[in-house]
């Protein structure tokens, strides 16, 4: 059984269609990475495997319960961190976790909060209300809210936007320890270091579709071999090497040039017509491909 099966999930506002027919099969203990630039559709996606909105068309389950006419039992399944900041202000950080118990009838769960609040780096916190949290402090608090009732899948909706590297660490070493024991992981972000440092299979969506699926390391491998970072001091880079630049905006701003190599031996064509054209190169470093490079190939070639 899927952790969550979706299946030819449409959604539209008027004349917008946010996703236009999204399958995807995640499976249990999988650290899965749902990536897309802004306006692709993962956060309409999340909503609707949430329950916050409902799909025009197609289905979603989450380990076998359909969220719309099983949805009690597919929230139970499911533990959701939201991009935005959203807390009660009334309310302490203790409380807020009780409260969240609460929903999912969980009457003595005060173990469980307390090592939440000691993973989380809350437990100095407790008693403190929401209202006089920093911002990472209160999305530290959104994560405990999502864990509290021990769900099987954990979907996070940019976890680590606009916090400091701490609470990135610890949030990633706690999240990696559930993921081992068993915890399905959907992550959104974009920093792509720790998409590829985390997830096992990536999806990547462009305009409400689908445009590339497959395990991080295969993805990589699509940009074959390695890439030659030249930094020039004086000259413009020749005309026959354009076609091997990575990243189009680099051919405007100048100077520095990501260019696709296959192999080593590629290197030295091209510092050869750089040498013809009179190029000075005052830096270069040759670098092995990331998910990042991927991430923009591909979205540079579904334009």
């Amino acid at each position: 059984m899927a952790a969550i099966q979706i299946s030819n999930v449409v959604k539209s506002y008027k004349a917008v269609r946010a996703l236009a027919g999204v399958s995807l099969r995640i499976e249990e203990g999988e650290f899965f990475g749902l990536l897309g630039p802004n306006g692709a559709g993962k956060t309409t996606l999340i909503s609707i495997i949430a329950g916050l909105n409902r799909a025009d068309s197609g289905s979603v389950a989450i380990h076998g319960h359909d969220v719309v006419t099983q949805y009690r039992a597919a929230r139970q399944k499911l533990g959701v961190v939201p991009q935005e900041l959203v807390f009660d202000p009334f309310f302490t950080v203790r409380e807020t976790l009780r409260l969240q118990s609460g929903y999912f009838g969980l009457k003595k769960n005060d173990a469980w909060i307390d090592e939440l609040l000691h993973h989380l780096d809350l437990t100095s916190k407790a008693d403190v209300n929401m209202r006089s949290l920093s911002g990472g402090m209160k999305r530290r608090v959104l994560v405990g809210q999502a864990l509290v009732h021990k769900p099987p899948v954990i979907v996070l909706d940019e976890p680590t936007a606009g916090v400091d590297v701490e609470l990135r660490q610890t949030l990633w070493k706690f999240i990696a320890r559930l993921n081992r024991e068993g915890h399905t992981v959907v992550l959104t972000t974009h920093y792509l270091e720790e998409a590829q440092a985390l997830c096992n299979r990536v999806a990547m969506l462009k305009a409400g579709q689908v445009v590339a699926l497959d395990s991080t390391a295969a993805l990589i491998r699509r940009i074959s071999g390695s890439q030659l970072v030249l930094r020039l001091s004086s000259g413009k880079l020749p005309e026959s090497l354009v076609p091997l630049v990575s990243h189009p905006e680099e051919l405007v701003s100048g100077a520095k040039y990501t260019l696709r190599v296959s192999e080593y031996t590629d290197v030295e064509p091209i510092l050869a017509q750089l040498r013809s054209a009179g190029v000075v190169i005052e830096d270069m470093q040759l670098q092995q491909a990331d998910l990042e490079d991927v991430f923009l190939q591909i979205m540079d070639a579904e334009k």
